[in-house]
């Protein structure tokens, strides 16, 4: 322990949800910086930022993925999928706006670049992570109806 009272922690937050709030904040805004890098209008880049991430946080993603809750724990939740679907805008707006179905396009996206599509590729089939930046490459080109 770092020598600090549940007390002072309590003062010092306010509440149990108070420090949840506090430290999801900070692993939440240094998440949207990394992510934030991800070139816009460039599906290689993109997918490089998104395997860059998920191979140094993706397994703590996951955990935090299979926690439920309310309060805090349900926001905090939230919050995590806002910023990936802020992501997905950030990194394939152009393209989504100029397709047929740009919120059936978005859906897609969501979903293919979510942590657990990564969890399949690389951890359940055993991917490397050229072959996973190849699949989702090609997955996210058909999609936006890009040549693959």
């Amino acid at each position: 322990m770092l020598g600090v009272s549940k007390q002072t922690l309590l003062r010092h937050f306010g509440s149990k949800d108070g420090l949840l709030e506090a430290s999801a904040g900070r692993g939440l805004a240094r998440v949207a910086d990394e992510r934030a890098s991800a070139p816009p209008d460039d599906i290689d880049g993109a997918v490089e930022n998104l395997l860059d991430h998920y191979e140094a946080r993706g397994d703590q993603g996951l955990k935090l993925a299979a926690i439920h809750g309310g309060g805090a724990i349900a926001e905090f939740g939230q919050r995590a999928r806002q910023l990936h679907y802020d992501w997905i805008d950030h990194a394939f707006g152009a393209w989504i706006e100029r397709t047929d179905e740009p919120e059936r396009t978005r859906a897609a996206l969501i979903a293919i670049c979510d942590v657990h599509t990564w969890q399949l590729l690389a951890r359940d089939l055993g991917l490397d992570r050229a072959e996973v930046h190849r699949t989702l490459t090609m997955m996210i080109r058909r999609v936006l109806e890009e040549d693959a």
